[in-house]
């Protein structure tokens, strides 16, 4: 999502660094290729050429600080207008009533019902959330089942009954939470092939019945513009409160990522990156900004790596770090915590200057982690704390449990020392990041 875009973006910037001021003539080139690149990621031409017009107008309007060069000036105010173009503040989902209602819409294919399972999930681990889902599709047996099935998996509640009459399963569903201390409500709604004034009828029934504290869009971004003209058409009847786009994680160009706000006034609220579950993230529109500019997402790594580690063992390990006493058992708990943590390829692409490092294309093979967690599970606790006691004999020994061979345990080991040294001069402040 957004590589191509951002890689022509860094290049138009390139082609003015080491000029000694910005002037009409050396931004033109720039103008041009960040122009192109926006119409190539299916933007909006109007928003294309609102957005290259301010950039223009900033860019030649702006005194250039002497400890700043006209790149730096130049990215700066790119930056600035994508952020505006995005939202500019992070739209937060309703979560401090006391039993918030959230009622999902879109058209077929969307993803609505696993995005529902996948809000669930998230209200559950962030805002310690019981939440309840609200089987309302009752035209496609099929969605009710599958959300039986996200709601096991996840160990939700979900609420069904033998009904043709949506609002009489919600008002029923709002009695089983509050019997149940289920203190959100996640209603997952039919959906046509096309907005029709059936479909609308009956949210507006559900609208008009009860308190709905988020009316959210789920959009396939994978549709492109066509996406603005659905989300209007939801929005004209429903005054949407969000929207959600899914399928961010595939080959979609995600120019529709930088339309919505700006065309609709509907704010993003969250994009679906993966299939898992789990696969849902806030949509930060500074956040966004930086990572299309390769200028990384540390927060939201940080974020992630919150999930599945405490704020203590993060400080002990840094301890250990410093003292040079982290051993192979700290990176065996390290090594099941990162795997929480989804592909690692993801993290790297949030990497400061993963563009410009390669690591936004690199793939990881997960066998390699499991040959790695072969080798060290293969070690006895002893061995885990001291691997300067691992010599030939012993190492026979580790590469046959691990069915590795003593070349990889040799390599896994070399590897794991200089880890060391670098990790321990790193968290000293003895060595500069590399970007």
């Amino acid at each position: 999502m957004f590589d191509y875009l951002g890689d022509r973006l860094s290049n138009a910037i390139k082609n003015i660094r080491g000029m000694g001021k910005i002037t009409e003539d050396n931004i033109s080139g720039a103008i041009r290729e960040i122009r192109m690149a926006l119409l190539e990621a299916d933007v909006n031409y109007q928003v294309v050429k609102e957005f290259t017009e301010i950039v223009k107008e900033k860019a030649l309007g702006e005194e250039v600080a002497k400890s700043l060069k006209p790149d730096e000036v130049f990215i700066r105010i790119v930056k600035d207008e994508l952020v505006n173009l995005l939202g500019e503040k992070e739209a937060s989902l309703v979560v401090d009533k006391k039993c918030p209602m959230l009622m999902l819409v879109g058209l077929q294919g969307s993803g609505k019902t696993t995005t529902a399972g996948k809000l669930a999930n998230f209200l559950r681990k962030k805002h310690h959330k019981k939440p309840l889902l609200v089987a309302c599709d009752i035209y496609r047996p099929a969605a009710i089942e599958q959300l039986e099935v996200i709601g096991k998996q996840l160990g939700v509640d979900v609420f069904k009954k033998d009904s043709k009459d949506v609002v009489d399963i919600v008002k029923d569903a709002i009695d089983y939470a509050n019997e149940n201390g289920n203190n959100y409500i996640i209603i997952d709604t039919a959906g046509r092939l096309q907005v029709d004034e059936n479909l609308m009828a009956e949210l507006k029934r559900i609208e008009d019945a009860f308190p709905l504290d988020e009316k959210i869009l789920v959009v396939d971004a994978m549709i492109g513009q066509d996406a603005i003209n659905v989300i209007n058409g939801f929005n004209d009847n429903l005054e949407l409160t969000g929207a959600i786009l899914t399928k961010m994680d595939s080959n979609t160009k995600g120019g529709v990522a930088l339309c919505v706000r700006h065309l609709t006034d509907v704010p993003i609220k969250f994009i679906g990156d993966s299939e898992k579950l789990d696969g849902i993230s806030e949509f930060n529109p500074e956040r966004m900004a930086e990572r299309i500019l390769d200028m990384g997402d540390i927060l939201s790594i940080a974020e992630k790596v919150e999930d599945v580690m405490s704020e203590e063992d993060a400080k002990m390990d840094i301890a250990k770090m410093r003292k040079g006493k982290y051993d192979l058992e700290d990176f065996l708990n390290n090594l099941n915590q990162i795997k929480k943590l989804g592909p690692l390829e993801n993290l790297l692409k949030m990497m400061p200057g993963a563009r410009k490092m390669g690591l936004n294309n690199i793939n990881i093979d997960p066998k390699q982690m499991s040959h790695i967690e072969a080798i060290v599970t293969s070690m006895t606790p002893y061995e885990r704390k001291h691997p300067e006691i691992l010599k030939a004999e012993r190492k026979k020994r580790i590469a046959k449990g691990s069915g590795r061979s003593v070349e990889e345990v040799n390599q896994l080991l070399n590897q794991f020392e200089s880890m060391k040294k670098m990790m321990k001069e790193f968290s000293n402040g003895n060595m500069k990041m590399p970007f």
